[in-house]
Protein backbone atom coordinates (compact mmCIF):
# COMPACT_ATOMS: atom_id res chain seq x y z
CA UNK A 1 0.00 0.00 0.00
CA UNK A 2 1.36 3.33 -1.03
CA UNK A 3 1.72 5.90 1.75
CA UNK A 4 0.58 9.37 0.83
CA UNK A 5 3.03 12.24 1.03
CA UNK A 6 1.01 13.79 3.93
CA UNK A 7 1.18 10.58 5.99
CA UNK A 8 4.84 10.24 5.21
CA UNK A 9 5.47 13.77 6.37
CA UNK A 10 3.47 13.11 9.56
CA UNK A 11 5.46 9.95 10.31
CA UNK A 12 8.73 11.77 9.76
CA UNK A 13 7.54 14.60 12.03
CA UNK A 14 6.59 12.13 14.79
CA UNK A 15 9.91 10.34 14.51
CA UNK A 16 11.75 13.65 14.75
CA UNK A 17 9.63 14.62 17.77
CA UNK A 18 10.40 11.33 19.52
CA UNK A 19 14.11 11.70 18.80
CA UNK A 20 14.02 15.25 20.18
CA UNK A 21 12.19 14.15 23.32
CA UNK A 22 14.60 11.27 23.95
CA UNK A 23 17.57 13.58 23.38
CA UNK A 24 16.03 16.15 25.75
CA UNK A 25 15.54 13.55 28.46
CA UNK A 26 18.92 11.94 27.84
CA UNK A 27 20.87 15.19 27.97
CA UNK A 28 18.98 16.31 31.10
CA UNK A 29 19.68 13.09 32.98
CA UNK A 30 23.21 12.97 31.64
CA UNK A 31 24.01 16.41 33.06
CA UNK A 32 22.41 15.49 36.38
CA UNK A 33 24.45 12.31 36.56
CA UNK A 34 27.62 14.20 35.65
CA UNK A 35 27.30 16.35 38.76
CA UNK A 36 25.57 14.06 41.25
CA UNK A 37 26.41 10.57 40.02
CA UNK A 38 30.06 10.89 40.98
CA UNK A 39 31.90 11.04 44.27
CA UNK A 40 32.86 14.42 45.70
CA UNK A 41 36.07 14.00 47.68
CA UNK A 42 38.32 16.72 49.08
CA UNK A 43 41.55 17.15 47.17
CA UNK A 44 44.59 16.27 49.34
CA UNK A 45 45.97 19.80 48.96
CA UNK A 46 42.82 21.21 50.59
CA UNK A 47 42.57 18.74 53.48
CA UNK A 48 42.64 20.18 56.99
CA UNK A 49 43.61 18.31 60.15
CA UNK A 50 42.52 18.51 63.76
CA UNK A 51 46.08 19.08 64.98
CA UNK A 52 46.12 22.41 63.12
CA UNK A 53 43.60 23.78 65.65
CA UNK A 54 44.84 24.08 69.23
CA UNK A 55 42.58 22.37 71.75
CA UNK A 56 40.24 20.87 69.13
CA UNK A 57 39.37 17.20 69.60
CA UNK A 58 37.07 14.82 67.81
CA UNK A 59 35.58 11.34 68.10
CA UNK A 60 34.28 9.40 65.12
CA UNK A 61 30.70 8.09 65.08
CA UNK A 62 29.43 6.30 61.97
CA UNK A 63 25.73 5.91 61.26
CA UNK A 64 23.61 4.40 58.51
CA UNK A 65 21.50 6.39 56.04
CA UNK A 66 18.54 5.51 53.83
CA UNK A 67 20.02 2.87 51.54
CA UNK A 68 22.22 1.23 54.15
CA UNK A 69 25.27 3.34 53.23
CA UNK A 70 27.64 4.23 56.06
CA UNK A 71 27.91 7.92 56.85
CA UNK A 72 31.09 9.08 58.59
CA UNK A 73 30.48 11.60 61.35
CA UNK A 74 32.66 13.28 63.96
CA UNK A 75 31.81 14.98 67.22
CA UNK A 76 34.14 17.95 67.67
CA UNK A 77 34.76 19.69 70.98
CA UNK A 78 37.18 22.05 72.71
CA UNK A 79 37.22 22.28 76.49
CA UNK A 80 34.74 20.70 78.87
CA UNK A 81 31.88 23.16 79.23
CA UNK A 82 29.80 22.63 76.07
CA UNK A 83 26.38 24.27 76.13
CA UNK A 84 24.73 22.55 73.16
CA UNK A 85 25.24 20.47 70.01
CA UNK A 86 25.40 21.99 66.52
CA UNK A 87 24.77 19.56 63.65
CA UNK A 88 26.79 20.90 60.71
CA UNK A 89 25.68 20.34 57.07
CA UNK A 90 28.33 21.02 54.42
CA UNK A 91 27.92 22.35 50.90
CA UNK A 92 28.45 20.72 47.49
CA UNK A 93 31.53 20.72 45.32
CA UNK A 94 34.76 20.78 47.31
CA UNK A 95 34.30 17.59 49.36
CA UNK A 96 32.81 16.81 52.75
CA UNK A 97 32.82 18.64 56.06
CA UNK A 98 36.62 18.85 56.18
CA UNK A 99 36.71 22.06 54.14
CA UNK A 100 34.75 23.79 56.93
CA UNK A 101 37.20 22.99 59.72
CA UNK A 102 37.83 26.66 60.60
CA UNK A 103 34.10 27.23 61.10
CA UNK A 104 33.69 24.01 63.08
CA UNK A 105 36.67 24.96 65.25
CA UNK A 106 35.22 28.40 65.98
CA UNK A 107 31.89 26.98 67.17
CA UNK A 108 33.70 24.35 69.26
CA UNK A 109 36.05 26.89 70.83
CA UNK A 110 33.03 28.97 71.80
CA UNK A 111 31.31 26.30 73.84
CA UNK A 112 29.47 23.97 71.47
CA UNK A 113 29.85 20.37 70.46
CA UNK A 114 29.77 20.21 66.65
CA UNK A 115 28.57 17.02 64.97
CA UNK A 116 29.80 17.19 61.37
CA UNK A 117 29.50 14.43 58.80
CA UNK A 118 30.19 13.72 55.14
CA UNK A 119 27.11 13.36 52.94
CA UNK A 120 26.72 10.16 50.89
CA UNK A 121 29.40 10.00 48.20
CA UNK A 122 31.69 12.50 49.92
CA UNK A 123 35.08 11.93 51.57
CA UNK A 124 34.83 9.22 54.26
CA UNK A 125 31.18 8.25 53.70
CA UNK A 126 30.01 5.38 51.53
CA UNK A 127 28.35 5.59 48.13
CA UNK A 128 29.55 5.61 44.54
CA UNK A 129 28.12 9.11 44.15
CA UNK A 130 25.96 11.68 45.87
CA UNK A 131 22.90 10.64 43.89
CA UNK A 132 21.02 13.92 43.88
CA UNK A 133 20.24 17.18 45.67
CA UNK A 134 17.65 15.74 48.13
CA UNK A 135 20.25 13.31 49.47
CA UNK A 136 21.56 16.18 51.56
CA UNK A 137 18.26 16.43 53.43
CA UNK A 138 18.00 12.66 53.78
CA UNK A 139 21.44 12.28 55.37
CA UNK A 140 20.83 15.26 57.67
CA UNK A 141 17.54 13.71 58.76
CA UNK A 142 19.39 10.53 59.72
CA UNK A 143 22.22 12.50 61.36
CA UNK A 144 19.85 14.40 63.65
CA UNK A 145 18.04 11.20 64.61
CA UNK A 146 21.40 9.57 65.36
CA UNK A 147 22.44 12.43 67.65
CA UNK A 148 19.07 12.37 69.41
CA UNK A 149 18.55 8.61 69.75
CA UNK A 150 21.88 6.75 69.70
CA UNK A 151 22.70 7.34 73.36
CA UNK A 152 26.25 8.40 72.44
CA UNK A 153 25.80 12.07 73.20
CA UNK A 154 24.81 14.20 76.20
CA UNK A 155 21.25 15.51 76.37
CA UNK A 156 21.86 19.05 75.26
CA UNK A 157 19.86 21.42 73.04
CA UNK A 158 20.49 20.85 69.32
CA UNK A 159 20.93 23.52 66.67
CA UNK A 160 21.73 23.33 62.96
CA UNK A 161 24.27 25.12 60.74
CA UNK A 162 24.34 24.75 56.96
CA UNK A 163 26.04 26.40 54.01
CA UNK A 164 24.84 26.34 50.37
CA UNK A 165 23.51 22.80 49.76
CA UNK A 166 23.69 22.41 53.52
CA UNK A 167 21.71 25.64 53.94
CA UNK A 168 18.87 24.18 51.89
CA UNK A 169 19.15 20.98 53.92
CA UNK A 170 19.01 22.52 57.41
CA UNK A 171 15.83 24.42 56.53
CA UNK A 172 14.06 21.63 54.65
CA UNK A 173 14.82 19.05 57.34
CA UNK A 174 12.67 20.95 59.83
CA UNK A 175 9.72 19.19 58.20
CA UNK A 176 11.02 15.96 59.76
CA UNK A 177 12.52 17.47 62.92
CA UNK A 178 10.27 20.30 64.07
CA UNK A 179 11.78 19.97 67.55
CA UNK A 180 14.97 21.75 66.40
CA UNK A 181 15.03 25.20 67.99
CA UNK A 182 17.75 27.21 66.23
CA UNK A 183 19.05 27.16 62.64
CA UNK A 184 21.70 29.21 60.85
CA UNK A 185 21.35 29.02 57.05
CA UNK A 186 24.08 30.52 54.85
CA UNK A 187 23.91 31.03 51.06
CA UNK A 188 21.30 28.31 50.58
CA UNK A 189 18.44 27.94 48.08
CA UNK A 190 14.82 27.35 49.05
CA UNK A 191 14.38 24.09 47.13
CA UNK A 192 16.16 21.45 45.11
CA UNK A 193 14.89 23.08 41.93
CA UNK A 194 16.30 26.43 43.04
CA UNK A 195 19.71 24.85 43.58
CA UNK A 196 19.59 23.25 40.13
CA UNK A 197 18.56 26.52 38.49
CA UNK A 198 20.97 28.73 40.42
CA UNK A 199 23.96 26.44 39.93
CA UNK A 200 22.95 25.40 36.42
CA UNK A 201 22.86 28.98 35.17
CA UNK A 202 26.63 29.15 35.78
CA UNK A 203 27.19 26.05 33.62
CA UNK A 204 24.74 26.21 30.70
CA UNK A 205 23.17 29.65 31.08
CA UNK A 206 19.44 30.09 30.31
CA UNK A 207 19.42 26.62 28.72
CA UNK A 208 19.09 25.24 32.26
CA UNK A 209 15.36 25.98 32.10
CA UNK A 210 15.00 23.41 29.31
CA UNK A 211 16.23 20.66 31.62
CA UNK A 212 14.43 21.57 34.87
CA UNK A 213 11.06 19.90 34.01
CA UNK A 214 12.76 16.56 33.34
CA UNK A 215 14.89 16.81 36.47
CA UNK A 216 11.91 17.61 38.68
CA UNK A 217 10.12 14.47 37.49
CA UNK A 218 13.30 12.42 37.89
CA UNK A 219 13.94 13.63 41.44
CA UNK A 220 10.34 13.01 42.46
CA UNK A 221 10.54 9.45 41.15
CA UNK A 222 13.88 8.82 42.87
CA UNK A 223 13.47 10.65 46.18
CA UNK A 224 9.72 10.84 46.75
CA UNK A 225 8.55 13.53 49.18
CA UNK A 226 12.12 14.64 49.85
CA UNK A 227 12.24 16.02 46.30
CA UNK A 228 9.29 18.37 46.74
CA UNK A 229 9.96 19.36 50.33
CA UNK A 230 11.60 22.76 50.69
CA UNK A 231 12.69 25.39 53.19
CA UNK A 232 9.29 27.12 53.36
CA UNK A 233 7.64 23.82 54.23
CA UNK A 234 10.26 23.31 56.92
CA UNK A 235 9.64 26.76 58.38
CA UNK A 236 5.88 26.14 58.41
CA UNK A 237 6.32 22.82 60.24
CA UNK A 238 8.54 24.23 62.97
CA UNK A 239 8.81 27.05 65.48
CA UNK A 240 12.59 27.17 65.13
CA UNK A 241 14.42 30.47 65.28
CA UNK A 242 16.24 31.00 61.97
CA UNK A 243 19.16 33.21 60.95
CA UNK A 244 19.49 33.66 57.16
CA UNK A 245 22.83 34.89 55.79
CA UNK A 246 23.45 35.68 52.12
CA UNK A 247 25.59 38.03 50.05
CA UNK A 248 24.08 40.14 47.28
CA UNK A 249 26.88 39.23 44.86
CA UNK A 250 26.56 35.44 45.30
CA UNK A 251 26.70 34.08 41.74
CA UNK A 252 26.63 30.42 42.78
CA UNK A 253 23.26 30.55 44.54
CA UNK A 254 21.86 34.01 43.70
CA UNK A 255 20.21 35.75 46.62
CA UNK A 256 16.78 35.67 44.97
CA UNK A 257 16.75 31.86 45.21
CA UNK A 258 16.81 31.85 48.99
CA UNK A 259 17.17 34.96 51.12
CA UNK A 260 14.76 37.11 49.10
CA UNK A 261 12.06 34.41 49.22
CA UNK A 262 12.32 34.11 52.99
CA UNK A 263 12.57 37.87 53.55
CA UNK A 264 9.40 38.53 51.56
CA UNK A 265 7.40 36.16 53.76
CA UNK A 266 9.09 36.46 57.15
CA UNK A 267 10.69 39.92 57.39
CA UNK A 268 8.28 40.95 60.16
CA UNK A 269 8.39 37.62 61.99
CA UNK A 270 10.50 37.73 65.19
CA UNK A 271 11.55 34.10 64.63
CA UNK A 272 13.78 35.25 61.77
CA UNK A 273 17.04 37.18 61.71
CA UNK A 274 18.22 38.35 58.28
CA UNK A 275 21.86 39.22 57.55
CA UNK A 276 22.33 40.69 54.09
CA UNK A 277 26.01 40.91 53.16
CA UNK A 278 27.84 42.83 50.41
CA UNK A 279 30.85 41.71 48.35
CA UNK A 280 31.21 38.36 50.15
CA UNK A 281 30.25 36.09 47.25
CA UNK A 282 29.24 32.52 48.00
CA UNK A 283 32.07 31.57 50.36
CA UNK A 284 34.15 34.54 51.47
CA UNK A 285 32.26 35.24 54.69
CA UNK A 286 33.17 31.73 55.89
CA UNK A 287 36.75 32.92 56.38
CA UNK A 288 36.63 33.15 60.18
CA UNK A 289 39.68 35.37 60.66
CA UNK A 290 38.22 38.04 58.34
CA UNK A 291 34.67 37.80 59.68
CA UNK A 292 35.03 37.41 63.44
CA UNK A 293 32.16 39.80 64.18
CA UNK A 294 29.79 37.76 62.00
CA UNK A 295 30.86 34.49 63.63
CA UNK A 296 30.47 36.11 67.02
CA UNK A 297 26.86 36.87 66.07
CA UNK A 298 26.40 33.17 65.19
CA UNK A 299 27.42 32.15 68.71
CA UNK A 300 25.20 34.85 70.22
CA UNK A 301 22.29 33.57 68.13
CA UNK A 302 22.73 30.03 69.42
CA UNK A 303 23.20 31.24 72.99
CA UNK A 304 20.02 33.29 72.79
CA UNK A 305 17.82 30.66 71.17
CA UNK A 306 19.16 27.33 72.43
CA UNK A 307 19.97 28.07 76.07
CA UNK A 308 17.49 28.75 78.81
Amino acid sequence: MKISSKKRALIIALICLLITVFLWIGISLGLYGLYFGRRCDTRPALMRHVYEFEGLERTRYDFVSDKGQTIAGYMYSAGSDQRGIIVFAHGYGDGGHNVYMEDINYLAQNGYYVFAYDVTGCDESGGDGIGGVPQGVIDLNYAISFVEDSGNFPELPIGLFGHSWGGYSVCSVLTYHPEIEAVIECSGPCSSTDLLEGGGRNVVGPAVYLFIPVLKVYERAKFGEYAVNNALAGFAASDAKVMVVHSTDDNMIPIEYGYDIYYEQYKDNPRFTFVRLEYKGHNLFLNVSKNTELFGSFVEFYDRNLLY
